[in-house]
């Protein structure tokens, strides 16, 4: 077992991604592992845009789903300014 700290863990990366992530941290003036750690999260976060884009794609491919979702905005479309005065 490793003696990293609780809360923590050790990932083996080459020499020359090390060498990037430290020069980015030194560029952009965050630690290392912020600049990990903000990586992943934007890696995640594309992703998940990734897999909704898909199922929106299989969705639009039919046309009776499609057509019970538009119809579902259009309801919520006259809630937008409910209760609000118009400009």
């Amino acid at each position: 077992m490793s003696s990293a700290a609780a809360g923590s863990a050790t990932v083996q990366i080459s020499l020359g991604t090390r060498d990037q992530i430290r020069d980015l941290a030194a560029q952009i003036g965050k630690s290392m592992q912020t600049v990990v750690e903000e990586a992943i999260d934007l890696y995640r976060r594309q992703c998940f845009l990734k897999e909704v884009n898909a199922a929106y794609a299989d969705l639009r491919e039919d046309p009776q789903a499609w057509s019970e979702i538009a119809e579902e905005r259009a309801e919520w479309d006259v809630t937008l300014l409910d209760g609000l005065p118009e400009d």
